[in-house]
């Protein structure tokens, strides 16, 4: 039932950043590759986070109905 991952998406993100972070010379090439994964979980958190809003809001209709 649970689609979640968001724990772990959140800190491959974190991962990416602290890549960033510690670079003095970025290797374009690996920058762009990063920059591209980090978007696509950034569009899956986006929707899941979407999906547990809905969630929340269907069990509170539940206890307001």
């Amino acid at each position: 039932m649970v689609k979640n991952g968001i724990k772990e998406k959140l800190n491959e993100l974190e991962q990416i950043a602290s890549w960033f972070e510690k670079q003095k010379d970025v290797d374009v090439e690996e920058g762009l590759k990063r920059v591209k994964d980090g978007a696509v979980l950034i569009k899956d958190l986006k929707e899941r986070l979407r999906e547990v809003e809905n969630e929340f809001s269907e069990i509170k209709k539940g206890l307001d109905g």
